[in-house]
């Protein structure tokens, strides 16, 4: 089996015109990529790419700026703010012992409050605008708003392609958590060389029930790990968004459909100015949602705390 047949590109344009054939047949190809790798190519999602240009020009605007003005901003894993360089290391939740990520990010998540004054104060709380990039925030405010509609829309595809239906997994997400991760990873000229064992993101698993990923080509990019090939580069798409299932979607199924492990390779070497960033929606459920006998929350909250290098 190619690596393309491992992750393939699903047209969503067949699945929204209704037809009950195109419908079936992209349920069947999703299922099966989601026991092979956890992983798909998506397109016909009506995101313009305008938008997330313009979400990287201004968020690059922050990321260049002097680590003095950015620190203010600073949060731990998990926070609504700027994860600075050394914040993270995503290995740890495969319970290996590595450097810390070569990236930093700027964290977004939920924030409309549900009125459990419990839940609230952990999940919903408000996020953090950058002074110094104004322009940042209308256009990430947008593009939440499309994600959260692309992601319902997944959550009923994956439920006719699971054999339960399309509320199977929409309805636990009423009010759901969600972050958002703009993901900056500088050069070597930056950062220099990295330690030995070190990437720009460590093997691991997501925690969610899908994310939803616009990234860039590169040297320094995303790889995915399969039994059949191993480490292998992730097909690109510039048009299309990489999605990937976490481990509460695997659980939910039963072990069914794998959580998509995956890396992004170091700065390479013979191109040591490549910049990449990452846009990266991780779509969860209800708070309280019963996975098969786990709070979903209380996975999602061991996680992020297994990640944090402090």
């Amino acid at each position: 089996m190619s690596e393309q047949r491992r992750i393939p590109t699903i047209d969503l344009a067949p699945w929204l015109s209704g037809d009950p054939a195109a419908r079936a047949a992209t349920a069947r190809t999703v299922d099966r990529a989601l026991r092979t790798a956890g992983f798909l190519l998506v397109t016909g999602h009506g995101v313009e790419p305008g938008l997330r240009a313009a979400i990287r020009e201004e968020a690059r605007r922050f990321f260049h700026l002097d680590t003095r003005v950015k620190e203010p901003y600073a949060v731990k894993v998990g926070g609504r703010g700027w994860l600075g360089p050394g914040a993270e290391a995503n290995a740890y939740a495969e319970g290996t012992a590595s450097p810390p990520d070569l990236k930093e990010s700027l964290s977004f998540a939920s924030h409309e409050p549900t009125g459990d004054p419990a839940v609230d104060a952990e999940w919903f709380l408000p996020n953090t605008w950058p002074a110094e990039v104004p322009g940042l925030r209308p256009l990430v405010e947008e593009y939440l708003t499309r994600m959260r509609d692309l992601s319902d829309l997944l959550l009923e595809l994956l439920g006719v392609a699971l054999g339960e239906g399309e509320e199977f997994f929409r309805r636990h997400t009423a009010h759901p958590t969600w972050g958002f991760n703009i993901n900056w990873y500088p050069g070597r000229d930056v950062l220099g060389g990295p330690e030995e064992g070190q990437f720009r993101i460590g093997p691991h698993t997501d925690f969610g029930t899908v994310t939803v990923l616009d990234r860039q080509a590169g040297r320094g990019g995303l790889q995915v790990f399969t039994d059949e090939g191993g480490w292998e580069d992730a097909p690109y798409d510039p048009d299309a968004f990489t999605i990937n299932i976490g481990d509460l979607m695997a659980r939910w199924t039963d072990g069914r459909w794998r959580s998509g492990r995956h890396r992004v390779l170091p700065p390479p070497a013979d191109v040591p100015s490549e910049e990449l960033m990452s846009l990266v929606y991780f779509y969860e459920c209800d708070p309280g949602t019963d996975v098969r006998g786990t709070d979903s929350h209380t996975y999602l909250r061991g996680q992020l705390d297994a990640i944090t290098t402090e």
